[in-house]
């Protein structure tokens, strides 16, 4: 069948990969073409705004800088609000639809602006490029379904926690592949429980859910400290997936799935083994992604006044 890269090269729209595809072939990607450190150290007191996953991916990097952060709902205010911002990354892996729009902001109000992106040649930096007080830097992607966005957020991670991505694909393939993966679709909610240090991951994969099932199926995801806090006060018949450790409270013993992390795993690993077991259950159920991917870029193209296609290409 060639690697995963050929597949994710060569799919068409009435054959769109599963998530799983699209994680061993970012992992793959990133064997062949190393990501660069991701700088922190840009500004002293960053805001750093992103939309979804880019705002998730934000969060994961500059976990430990003295950074404000934000969506395309509240950049501007607390722009205004915390006069000590220095700057702003915004992370985009198009450099499109809202990114151009927070940038010219920004700029209005003075401030420099770094732009992470998966795109050369985007609109944001078409508009800036003759801007000394702004950056861009680009990180490499797979051609992959519109809103996967696995390689483009991966690599950013990648870049910087320094993980090596032969050894995570290892591990899923080695250890997550034989996992034994119980009949998903015998439930109907899901419980994810990943580790405190992890937190950060819960959004990306709150935002994978919804991309990929809608609320056709219910989802919460906690990290282990907070699932003690009154979130099972209701049982109803749901998966409890744990990540890295054992769940042996949390819903009845048949329903319990408990999927391993590597040893000292990074965000990196987190993300990589987390989608792959996601798409594990996408597998399992109607293909509501692939059903509606098409109609939804159709509209979501008029919303946002440019095309935006169900294949989104290198």
């Amino acid at each position: 069948m060639g690697t995963y890269i050929d597949q994710l090269n060569s799919f068409t729209l009435a054959s769109l990969p599963d998530l799983d595809t699209v994680v061993m072939g970012a992992l793959e990607l990133f064997q062949s073409s190393p990501v660069p450190d991701i700088n922190t150290n840009l500004f002293k007191h960053p805001l750093v705004v992103g939309s979804g996953n880019a705002e998730a991916t934000g969060r994961i990097i500059f976990r430990d800088s003295d950074a404000v952060f934000a969506s395309e709902s509240d950049f501007a205010a607390k722009l205004q609000a915390i006069p000590s911002i220095d700057g702003v990354v915004l992370i985009s892996a198009s450099g499109a639809k809202h990114a151009p729009i927070i940038a010219a902001k920004a700029r209005e109000m003075g401030k420099q602006v770094a732009l992470i992106t998966n795109t050369e040649h985007n609109e944001t930096a078409a508009k800036f490029s003759q801007d000394s007080n702004f950056q861009q830097f680009v990180y490499p992607k797979n051609r992959e379904p519109y809103t996967y966005n696995t390689s483009t957020y991966m690599g950013m991670i990648l870049g910087s926690t320094g993980e090596d991505p032969a050894a995570i694909a290892t591990f899923l393939q080695e250890t997550i592949a034989g996992l034994g993966f119980p009949d998903f679709s015998q439930y109907q909610k899901y419980y994810l429980i990943v580790p405190p240090q992890f937190a950060g991951i819960i959004r990306m994969l709150n935002v994978k859910f919804i991309e990929l099932f809608g609320r056709n199926i219910a989802r919460d995801i906690e990290t282990s400290e907070y699932v003690r806090h009154a979130t099972t006060v209701a049982p109803s018949k749901e998966l409890f997936i744990s990540f890295g450790e054992e769940n042996t409270t949390w819903g009845k013993p048949e329903d319990r799935l408990y999927v391993p992390l590597p040893e000292r795993a990074g965000y990196g690993a987190m993300m990589a083994v987390g989608y792959y077991t996601i798409a594990q259950i996408q597998k399992q159920y109607a293909p509501f992604f692939k059903d509606n991917i098409e109609a939804y870029t159709a509209e979501i193209s008029r919303v946002f006044g440019s095309t935006i296609t169900p294949i989104v290409e290198k």
